[in-house]
Formats: structure tokens, C-alpha cells, sequence
């Protein structure tokens, strides 16, 4: 069995990392490119950074940053945010990104992942996926989970999956920054039904959610944020937990 992923968050902007709920509110831990060499030693697999400055100025920062990132982080890391063209995806890679992660762009325009993928291969292109349950039915969104769309999570996916996804980043909406689990259901339902990897996203407050994901919602990488900025948990303590209940992790 292939060893599960831990993969840090990180919410960028300006070239710096930021939380906040909902991308308000937003308060400064930290310089990114520290703070992420600090979970790379610490034992994450890889690292995503959101671009959040919405400025030409901020994705020009943004760009400076990943080529710092790339420079100074030994893992791999993929990066997001605002990206809607090729040209986007090609400065961020030229600067040192592994893969891209597109959201909105690639609902709004679904060609934009099989011109990624003909462009780079499906190894470089993450397709993040917000969605919530309206009226029992999960819903994809855009622009951050604030505008409900037609699309529904699983014919989405697949439909990702066959334009040339390389992963899936799935994140609940509904569970996002609750810190009360994933929706192990849904993730065990969508793993299933798919043949590329999918990284879990929004519910985890301790490992124990981590490792839920993991074996019950069969997802292959959990994405982790606030919980290791705010020092609740750390990585080897989530790696140590999953280790002792027999999940492969590279320690």
C-alpha cells in the first residue's frame, strides 16, 4: 500500500501567510517560505500555497515567492489561486511550482483542464473541488464556496478525472474550519468511484479525523491547516498517531 500524504496549507498573500475564516478577518503567522520549510522538516510530503492577494502587484509577489519557495524547500509543493490560463500555470511553474491547483477557472471553463494537462501532463494539474450539500445534493462552488453552481461533486470529479486531472482536492464546505471531521461517507464514495488520487480537505481537528480520512473516507493525503499553525497538533504527532494504528506514513 502506497503511504499516505500530510500536506500542509499554507494561505498566502502578499508573501506572507495568513489565516482567517473564509479569507477574512486575515492575521499574520508568519513568512511563508520559514514556515514551510519548518513543516517540511518536520515530516509534511508536500506543501499547497494559495495565492489570496486578488492584485497584479500581489501575483506578481506571489510568482517571486514560489521561485523563493522552490529555491529553499526541498519537497513538493503546489500552488493555487487566480490561476485561468496557461500563462498563469506557466509562470508558476517556470518559477519552481510542482503542480498547479485550479478551482473556479476549470468549472467556468472545463477545457482549461485538458489544455493544462496537453500542455504539462496530468502530473502537474490538481483540480480543487468546493462543495456543500444543498437540499442532500453536494454542490460544487466557486469563488471560495461563496457562489453555488449546477455541477454536483461526483459527475464533476469524474468528469476532471477524464479531461486529465492528476488528483482531486475535494474540500467539504459544509465541514471546512469546523474541526469536527470530514464527511467520510462521501469521501469513501468518491475514492471509490475514481482511479487518480484525491487529497481530503476541511474537518480536521485532531489525527484521529486525520486517520478516519484516511482508511474509513479512503482518501490518499489529507490536507491540514489551522490546527498545525495555531501549534494544536504537529505533524509528527499526526504521523505518529497514524503509524500506531498500522496506516503507512513516511516518517
Amino acid at each position: 500500500m502506497l503511504s499516505k500524504r500530510i500536506i500542509p496549507c499554507l494561505d498566502v498573500r502578499d508573501g506572507r501567510t495568513v489565516k482567517g475564516v473564509h479569507f477574512e478577518s486575515l492575521r499574520d503567522i508568519g513568512d511563508a517560505v520559514e514556515l514551510g520549510s519548518r513543516y517540511a522538516a518536520e515530516g509534511a510530503d508536500e506543501l499547497v500555497y494559495l495565492d489570496i492577494s486578488a492584485s497584479l502587484e500581489g501575483r506578481r509577489t506571489f510568482t517571486q515567492l514560489v521561485d523563493r519557495i522552490a529555491r529553499n524547500i526541498n519537497i513538493p509543493f503546489t500552488v493555487g489561486g487566480g490561476i485561468s490560463t496557461l500563462d498563469d500555470a506557466e509562470r508558476l511553474l517556470s518559477a519552481g511550482a510542482d503542480k498547479v491547483s485550479i478551482n473556479s477557472a476549470a468549472i467556468l471553463r472545463p477545457s482549461f483542464i485538458d489544455e493544462l494537462a496537453s500542455q504539462y501532463g496530468s502530473q502537474f494539474v490538481v483540480v480543487a473541488i468546493d462543495a456543500r450539500q444543498i437540499d442532500g445534493t453536494w454542490r460544487c462552488t466557486t469563488h471560495g464556496g461563496h457562489r453555488p453552481t449546477e455541477r454536483e461533486l461526483m459527475e464533476w470529479a469524474h468528469e476532471a478525472q477524464e479531461r486529465g486531472a492528476g488528483e482531486i482536492l475535494f474540500t467539504s464546505m459544509d465541514h471546512d474550519g469546523t474541526r469536527n471531521g470530514y464527511p467520510c461517507d462521501t469521501y469513501a464514495e468518491l475514492c471509490s468511484s475514481l482511479s487518480i488520487p484525491v487529497i481530503a480537505s476541511g474537518g480536521a481537528g485532531n489525527a484521529q479525523h486525520v486517520a478516519e480520512v484516511l482508511t474509513q473516507g479512503k482518501a490518499d493525503a489529507a490536507l491540514v491547516a489551522g490546527v498545525l499553525h495555531e501549534g494544536i497538533i504537529t505533524i509528527p504527532q499526526i504521523k505518529e498517531y497514524l503509524h500506531q494504528q498500522g496506516i503507512p506514513v513516511r516518517i
